[in-house]
């Protein structure tokens, strides 16, 4: 958003009394299809989003990295010749990039910077990654290093692992790395190897924040993730990517009735994602819908993931003119679903369901119409 980079820059100039030597961006991301598949070495499809972090910077002569958010109104303070953790603080994204980078041998810089976003925290659009990302490309356009999607990805995968102590999977770093304009991208997440979908001619993509939150490093998420480990040592292979359907049939009576259900969806939701990327190059939004409407039922009976506003706000979309389908996006638990809709009617789709939604439940939506755009890049 050229206002929010007006700011940072703006900000900028009070504080460190110059221009900044460059500006960065990282999207946000939502995920169409293939959730809670990523760290079970599966098949996902997000696109990179038009909300992002923005971040203005210029180089120091030392070590020290100082950085402002504006959306936090604090300003950290850090050296890269002595990082330490200090609590639950946006600043340990900034620090476990850094920590991350110059483990894997990056000569890194100090820099002082300004940064905002309006990727909202805990909808399940990734402003984690989108933070993480934006640090990593400040760090690379600092070194005149080349950017190298994948490597960053994995690298800001670990600073979140390791550093944070989020146990988050590849897919959210890897489209906000690698996203381009007008496209989905079909990501093997054990190989990392990538496939540009393009979105069927005349849909729009609607993000539907239900305006419920949950905490990620909460048990849940890594709850769910044992339980998907357990059933892959069940059938004795390194994920439940390695799982055909035929074999889940043939032998899942021997896991216990909550591991079977996580693991029949980990299994049948790779199966829909490679099916969705097929419906998507062969321009046919209904197949799309209907994998992505198959997804939302296998996440709500079998994963539990969903919560009852996201449940509402699905059954709320689809039943709107232009709608293809719709089903929550992220983790789960609150935060967002997404829909495919009618272009022409995405407009009078946004303000039908927000309406319908917030009557019903009594919570405010935010609604979003998104354009598929770049990943991380440097764009001033």
């Amino acid at each position: 958003m050229e206002q929010i980079t007006k700011q940072i820059v703006s900000k900028f100039q009070e504080m460190f009394g110059a221009p900044p030597a460059l500006v960065v961006r990282a999207p946000g991301r939502v995920n169409l299809i293939g959730e809670h598949t990523d760290y079970n070495d599966g098949f996902v499809l997000p696109l990179a989003i038009e909300r992002a972090v923005w971040l203005a910077l210029r180089p120091r002569a030392d070590s020290v990295v100082q950085v402002h958010s504006l959306d936090f109104g604090e300003t950290a303070v850090f050296d890269l010749n002595a990082l330490q953790h200090s609590g639950d603080h946006w600043s340990e994204y900034v620090k476990g990039v850094a920590w991350a980078l110059a483990d894997a041998g990056y000569a890194l810089h100090g820099w002082d910077g300004v940064m905002a976003g309006d990727v909202p925290v805990g909808a399940g659009l990734s402003s984690s990654a989108a933070l993480e990302l934006a640090t990593a490309r400040a760090f690379m356009a600092l070194a005149k290093a080349p950017w190298q999607a994948a490597a960053m990805a994995r690298l800001s995968q670990r600073a979140e692992n390791k550093w944070v102590g989020v146990n988050c999977g590849i897919m959210d770093q890897m489209i906000v790395a690698a996203g381009q304009a007008g496209h989905a991208l079909l990501i093997d997440c054990r190989s990392l190897a990538t496939e540009l979908v393009p979105l069927p001619e005349g849909t729009a993509v609607v993000i539907l924040d239900t305006g419920t939150r949950r905490g990620l490093v909460d048990s849940a998420y890594n709850e769910r993730r044992a339980q998907c480990e357990t059933a892959a040592a069940f059938f004795s292979v390194p994920a439940l990517r390695d799982v055909s359907p035929d074999e889940f049939a043939a032998r899942a009576h021997g896991l216990d009735e909550t591991t079977r259900k996580r693991a029949r969806h980990v299994i049948t939701e790779n199966e829909r994602t490679l099916a969705a990327a097929a419906a998507m190059r062969r321009n046919d939004a209904v197949a799309l819908g209907a994998l992505m409407d198959a997804s939302h039922a296998s996440l709500r009976d079998d994963f539990a993931v969903t919560n009852e506003a996201l449940n509402t706000m699905v059954t709320i979309s689809r039943r709107q003119p232009g709608c293809y389908g719709a089903r929550m996006t992220g983790a789960g638990f609150g935060g967002c679903a997404v829909a495919l809709v009618a272009a022409a009617q995405a407009e009078a789709f946004a303000q039908t369901a927000a309406a319908q939604y917030q009557g019903e439940t009594g919570l405010q939506p935010q609604i979003y119409i998104s354009a598929a755009t770049d990943g991380a890049a440097v764009v001033v």
